[in-house]
């Protein structure tokens, strides 16, 4: 400190620190020439003890004109130095650095300039401080005060120009602080970050492109910032490397593939537009590299297919065909079970599209990768089931086609229909919403007979009679053959409403006729009646249009005449049902009936040449050859059996109802004893009196 003292005059150092600028800028000048001496005599520990004075008493001094003066003198011992200046910079930049964060600003301006003409005198030697310059740099285009923004500005160009220009910069070692200071919110360091990360990628001896990942999701955090210099600056960038990807053979595209995966979810419509850009071109140009990221990218891709915003889902769809058509080995890394999981997960989206799309790779997984796929069959199959309630049609009917798909084999159809009744048994609403729907589209994609059969064998076996006899009725859509009739009229056989239909069905008008004349009292019930009401609805559509044009011949179908105005009789007057019977019946041509007429449609077969062929070519009708059973059998049908058969069940059913409702009575009665007892004063409150059913006289007979 002495020899420095010895070497600067007093009246310099008193100048140095002087409030006035100019007095500091000609103590500044003094300090050069006795720098620049001390150089040009070699005499370095005497430059060094000056530095040493004018960092601990002036840089670092508590008095703001001290400090102003100190970075002065620095800067001016740095330039009187020139080319032997780089020997000194670790006693130089330090103080100088420190007083970026200084409370004065004017001392802040003051280190900016400094640091400006140091730089330009050491120019390259500078490089070794260079993460502690930008980490100053980064606070300072954020500062307070505009002027200490503009000088910082400058010296920011500057470091820049050196950089660029530098063969000693360290991209591995700069990058983690990028990274970390790519998280800051601040619109001007955003923009201090976008520059430089444009700048260093514009040389070509820096490799920006393989340290991408390391701050790509913060140049997509940039892409909402409420600054649109500042989103234009990081699409620009971003808009930059992609271009460097298509054109370079070494990408690391799984990094970047987890970061494009999370942001393609973003709230910012004009975030999940770019992501979901760069996806498409990761798919495109990724190959096996992807393979291990396809459920993550799959799972970004399914919520964009249904975005609000059409240039997305434009995107999103061409993405997701290209994902499909690539083709990939489960033995090499490409994981069947994940792909199925997101599938699954994205069917309970509330995006109608999304869930469409995720069906259809569930179907393109069963279609290319069946064995795989069964092996995670018991992750997905309850989700395929609970599917089946979609409040869309389009997503049901692929919801069947892969459950349909699924049930190929034998072993899965059966669980596929032991499932189905079981959800129908729990969920009502889905058997009456759904339920029709469902066991059609099921006809069609594994043949109806396949379908109705097993229907039939469960429903067999079926305990909740209520329950079954809706089933009964959602299935009767598609029978056909001998076989399939019988049982279909197994299960049917408690209902008299299933049988009807399925008469009608299969065309068998007399049998349904003699099943209408075969009921009695108990069986016409609230139930009963309401299906009857359906059924009168249905026989308006489409799929019953052969029947209303068998009404243009009475004289042939005299059954089905009788069949319609017993139905007819069973129906109230007032009611919906009787007046659209009624009026379809009036519609029809004017024929008489008597008796011999009956008698020769019991006799003949007049059902011949109906167009109604059930699977195999063949038909059902009870009027079948004469020398068979006197009528009573056709096609191997034994309509008397049948009939009995339905009886005897009826009679069953009923019984069942009757011990069902002694056993409330029987309940209620205990539990109102029980309340007698423990509450003796108490009045008792009326029973409900069980009215006993009463049985036909037909009934009484049979």
């Amino acid at each position: 400190m002495a020899d420095a003292l010895s070497l600067i005059p007093a009246a310099v150092l008193r100048n140095l620190a002087d409030k006035l600028y100019e007095k500091r800028k000609n103590a500044a000048l003094d300090i050069e020439g006795i720098v620049k001496q001390l150089a040009t005599a070699g005499d370095h520990d005497k430059i060094t003890a000056v530095i040493n004075l004018l960092t601990t008493e002036f840089t670092y001094s508590p008095q703001a004109n001290h400090r102003k003066g100190g970075l002065i003198g620095l800067a001016a011992a740095t330039v009187g130095l020139t080319s032997e200046a780089a020997q000194h910079l670790e006693q130089i930049v330090p103080p100088v650095l420190n007083s970026f964060s200084d409370q004065d600003s004017r001392v802040r301006y003051y280190a900016c300039e400094a640091l400006y003409n140091i730089a330009k005198v050491v120019r390259g030697d500078f490089i070794i401080f260079f993460n502690q310059i930008f980490d100053a740099l980064c606070k300072l285009s954020a500062d307070s005060d505009a002027n200490v923004q503009s000088a910082a500005h400058l010296l920011d160009r500057l470091v820049k120009d050196i950089v660029t220009e530098s063969d000693q910069f360290s991209i591995e070692e700069f990058i983690p602080l990028l990274r970390e200071r790519m998280n800051v919110l601040n619109p001007y360091v955003r923009q201090f970050l976008v520059g430089w990360i444009t700048v260093l990628d514009s040389v070509p001896d820096i490799d920006m492109l393989g340290f991408l990942p390391d701050f790509l999701d913060g140049l997509f955090n940039m892409l909402s910032d409420s600054s649109h210099e500042i989103r234009q600056q990081a699409d620009s960038a971003l808009s930059e490397f992609l271009q460097e990807i298509k054109n370079s053979p070494s990408v690391d595209y799984g990094r970047m593939a987890e970061i494009l995966v999370q942001r393609a979810g973003s709230p910012d419509e004009f975030t999940r537009l770019t992501a979901i850009t760069w996806i498409n071109e990761f798919v495109k140009l990724g190959g096996d590299q992807l393979v291990p990221y396809y459920a993550d990218i799959l799972g970004a891709i399914l919520p964009c297919i249904a975005d609000k915003e059409e240039k997305i889902r434009v995107v999103a769809r061409e993405t997701n065909e290209e994902l499909r058509a690539l083709k990939a080995d489960p033995a090499e890394a490409f994981d069947v079970g994940a792909i199925l999981s997101i599938a699954r997960r994205q069917l309970s989206s509330e995006l109608e599209a999304t869930r469409i799309e995720a069906l259809h790779w569930i179907s393109t997984l069963l279609n290319k990768y069946r064995t795989e796929v069964l092996e995670f069959l018991n992750d997905i199959f309850d989700t395929l089931l609970k599917a089946l309630s979609d409040p869309s049609d389009e997503v049901v009917l692929l919801v069947l086609d892969v459950h349909a798909c699924i049930a190929k084999d034998p072993q899965h159809f059966r669980q596929l229909v032991v499932f189905l009744v079981h959800n129908f048994r729990v969920d009502n609403s889905l058997l009456e919403k759904r339920g029709a729907l469902i066991i059609r589209r099921l006809c069609v994609l594994l043949n109806a007979e396949r379908v109705y059969r097993e229907l039939s064998t469960i429903l067999e076996a079926e305990s909740d009679l209520d329950f079954a006899s809706i089933m009964v009725q959602q299935s009767l859509g598609n029978p056909g053959g001998k076989e399939l009739y019988v049982s279909l009229y197994a299960p049917g056989g408690p209902f008299p409403m299933a049988i009807i239909s399925l008469c009608l069905l299969a065309q068998t008008y007399q049998h349904a006729s003699a099943v209408i004349q075969s009921l009695v009292e108990e069986d016409i019930n609230v139930k009963f009646l309401v299906q009857l009401d359906k059924l009168i609805r249905l026989l308006e559509t489409p799929i019953f249009a052969y029947l209303r044009l068998q009404l243009l011949e009475p004289g042939r179908y005299t059954w089905l005449f009788k069949t319609l105005y017993g139905l007819l009789m069973l129906l109230p007057q007032q009611s919906a049902a009787f007046k659209i019977l009624k009026t379809r019946l009036k519609a029809v041509p004017s024929y008489p009936f008597n008796g011999e007429q009956l008698k020769k449609t019991s006799s003949g077969n007049p059902y011949q040449f109906l167009h109604h062929h059930m699977s195999g070519g063949s038909q059902i009708s009870e009027d079948g050859d004469i020398a068979m059973d006197g009528g009573n059998s056709h096609n191997g049908i034994n309509f008397a059996a049948r009939l009995q058969q339905f009886q005897k069940m009826q009679h069953l059913h009923r019984v069942h109802l009757k011990t069902q409702a002694q056993s409330r009575k029987n309940s209620s009665t205990l539990s109102k004893e029980a309340q007698r007892q423990e509450e003796p004063k108490r009045p008792q409150s009326s029973e409900v009196n069980v009215i006993p059913s009463r049985s036909s006289k037909r009934a009484q007979g049979s």
